[in-house]
């Protein structure tokens, strides 16, 4: 029952100093991902009614809104940093009614894959994305948007030619779908290929779009993650990194995954010499935070492992059946002195560190803002 209550909790739940306008080439920001991206999609979409998410209660939203978003944090996520570098507005949830998307859109969806919807069905996994939320529908947004962006093919290329595309992380939910239906890590690994050749795809689709900048996010360290240290817990000390106290096996899956996706962009970068293809890791900046979470601001007994909103007490704080959002689940009094958010998303503080990373680095390979 723990299991069923975490799948559905990761896709249900599931400052960078803003740099003068006129530095930046970018005129526009298109985003892609899954909950560590979406900027409020899940609440729009969600089949029921908004009242009944998690996330449109507080505490979410509590540190820099002062209410719920649909964002799954206490504030701004990595996305919402990036866009503030660049001069832009934070990007509305592609969903959204009366919106101008001129200055970019959010395709991001809480619960998104890499993989469609039918591999899960067709690989008898017990869980998939709900409601078709996959890289491939996003990129049918994004298509179905194009009109209302530019009128013909010629003015297509030149406006997405100064847009910043971003691929956020997707593999959480493929491989998170496909543990919850009792495969082994060694089988989910089997998959890994299929996950990063269908980044790998998309990111080449919004290249052959106009598009000359594309970030691409890695996946992140899923042995890390509070939900899945108590979901996963194991009696065996060798299950866990003896440094960081995270799940082995899925820790490795994760850096098998970064490696492939890594070859896979390098190979596309030689195809397209003309553009900037960024791989944005969001593996180390996990790891360097629970390897010295005080150089970082946090706490350093309970920062970097345990979540901050959860009703689980002792040494994480989490339990599934009584998630961030639940009455009665509070979220302790100083989130930025902390990682992890609900369990499995993360902290404003968390998403500023690694969005300052990605833009100036050192966790993007380039830079964002490396050439502007």
């Amino acid at each position: 029952m723990g299991r069923i209550v975490l799948c559905l909790q990761i896709f249900l739940l599931l400052q960078c100093n803003s740099c003068d306008s006129t530095q930046s080439k970018y005129t526009s920001i298109f985003s892609f991902g899954d909950s560590y991206t979406d900027t409020g999609n899940i609440a729009i979409i969600w089949s029921a009614p908004a009242s009944d998410l998690l996330v449109t209660k507080p505490p979410y939203g509590m540190t820099f809104f002062g209410h719920p978003t649909g964002r799954i944090s206490d504030g701004r996520l990595a996305i919402d940093f990036i866009a503030e570098a660049l001069g832009l507005p934070f990007l509305p949830p592609s969903h959204s009614a009366n919106e101008s998307f001129l200055q970019g859109a959010n395709f991001a969806v809480a619960g998104g894959t890499a993989l469609n919807q039918t591999f899960f069905v067709e690989n008898g996994d017990h869980f998939s994305a709900p409601d078709n939320v996959s890289l491939s529908d996003q990129l049918g947004w994004f298509d179905a948007m194009k009109p209302s962006l530019c009128n013909s093919a010629r003015a297509c290329e030149d406006y997405f030619a100064r847009a910043l595309f971003f691929v956020g992380e997707f593999g959480w939910n493929d491989y998170g779908f496909m543990l919850l239906s009792d495969r082994s890590v060694d089988e989910v690994r089997s998959h890994t290929p299929q996950v990063v050749g269908m980044i790998s795809a998309a990111t080449e689709k919004l290249i052959k779009e106009g598009g000359k900048t594309v970030v691409v996010s890695g996946l992140t360290a899923m042995g890390c993650a509070t939900g899945n240290l108590v979901l996963f817990e194991s009696q065996n000390e060798a299950d866990y990194e003896p440094d960081t106290g995270c799940l082995k096996d899925l820790n490795s899956l994760c850096r098998d995954h970064n490696l492939q996706l890594r070859r896979a962009l390098t190979q596309l970068n030689g195809r397209y010499p003309g553009v900037r293809i960024i791989y944005a890791d969001l593996y180390t900046p996990i790891v360097n935070f629970v390897l010295t979470p005080e150089r970082y601001g946090f706490n350093g007994t309970d920062g970097a492992l345990r979540c901050c909103c959860g009703g689980g007490g002792g040494r994480f704080n989490y339990n599934a059946i009584m998630p961030c959002g639940m009455p009665g689940v509070s979220a302790c009094a100083n989130p930025s002195a902390y990682v992890n958010w609900d369990g499995v998303h993360l902290t404003e503080a968390a998403n500023h560190h690694i969005a300052d990373g990605w833009l100036k680095g050192p966790y993007a390979h380039p830079p964002i803002l490396s050439t502007i």
